[in-house]
């Protein structure tokens, strides 16, 4: 009978009925669902993925370029009006100036109708009393810059 007890299995024991076979040992980490009550997973559709990505990319590349264009055109203003200032300044160094012009100040050019050339002067056609002499028309009020170049700060007649 003591043979009999033994092959009689203990109560308190678990048996899993389910084969060892067909259960994972690390069901979470299995890249599809294990059983019944898993999540949903369901395969991505890559078409989807790659509309949004090039959606995307398109947006930013198209705000980069419009940024860059932007810049482009502001260098393209600065050096216009670089190559302006310096035609100006060329024509008024080809003037009279039978002073020293000082970086930073103002200084007034007229033309001389009866010399029929181009004078720099200290005085501004506002500080010559009742009127401009009859032989000077004023064109502009310019100011020399640090790099020697001259800036229009009025200009009366085309110059």
């Amino acid at each position: 009978m003591h043979e009999d007890s033994q092959k009689k299995k203990d109560p308190t024991e678990f048996v899993n009925p389910i084969d060892k076979d067909k259960v994972a040992e690390n069901p979470g980490l299995l890249a599809f669902p294990h059983h019944v009550g898993s999540a949903v997973i369901r395969p991505e559709d890559e078409g989807k993925i790659k509309s949004r990505a090039l959606t995307a990319m398109r947006d930013q590349t198209q705000k980069q370029l419009e940024q860059i264009r932007k810049q482009a055109e502001l260098l393209q203003q600065q050096a216009l009006e670089i190559t302006q200032r310096m035609q100006i300044s060329e024509k008024i160094y080809m003037a009279d100036i039978p002073f020293e012009p000082f970086v930073g100040h103002s200084y007034h050019l007229y033309y001389h109708n009866k010399e029929n050339k181009y004078k720099m002067m200290m005085i501004g056609p506002e500080e010559w009393g009742k009127k401009v002499p009859e032989n000077l028309e004023f064109i502009a009020t310019v100011k020399l810059l640090s790099d020697y170049t001259w800036e229009i700060l009025e200009q009366k007649s085309s110059f």
